[in-house]
Parts: C-alpha cells; structure tokens; sequence
C-alpha cells in the first residue's frame, strides 16, 4: 500500500506534466494508468481534482487546488451526470 507521501509526490509529478500525458507509475499497483482530472469554473484556475488509477482503482482527491493551464477540466456549472470526462467511484488511497 502506498503512503500518502507517495500519492502527493506523483500528484505534483503529473500537474508538471500538463497538458502532457500522465505518463507515471501508480504507486499502489506499479501500472502506469493514472487519471487526472479537475472540476472547477472554466474562467477561473481554481478548483479540484480527481487523482485515480484505472488499474487498480485507487486515489487520491484534492479539495482546492489550482488548475494548471492545459489540464483537463469538468465544468463544475453542469450537472454531475453531464461533466466529462467521467471520474469512476474509486477508492481514497489515504
């Protein structure tokens, strides 16, 4: 099981990678399946984020963050079940 050190450094990893692809290991499972996205308004560069591995479906979620330029963003004005991309129900890895 990874530690929530672990999470938080592959988290900072990925946002420096955008809007390039996630391409890092997940450090619970080692498969390089990692997910990130954020929901906030599109006019402003605040908001959270969804950080996931499609592997073994465990996460990490972040309360207020900013968003950098490029990533990829869920209006948070749209209903839930009309944002894209889709967040599967993982679980919190820490």
């Amino acid at each position: 099981m990874a530690t929530s050190e672990q999470w938080w450094d592959t988290f900072r990893a990925a946002c420096d990678a955008v809007p390039g692809p996630v391409d890092l290991a997940c450090p619970n499972c080692g498969h390089q399946c990692l997910r990130l996205v954020f929901t906030g308004n599109l006019d402003r560069a605040v908001g959270y984020a969804q950080f996931w591995c499609d592997n073994c479906l465990q996460g990490i979620g972040i309360s207020r963050t900013h968003i950098p330029d490029g990533a990829v963003v869920q209006d948070i004005r749209l209903p839930e079940e009309e944002r894209v991309p889709k967040i599967p129900n993982f679980r919190l890895a820490v």
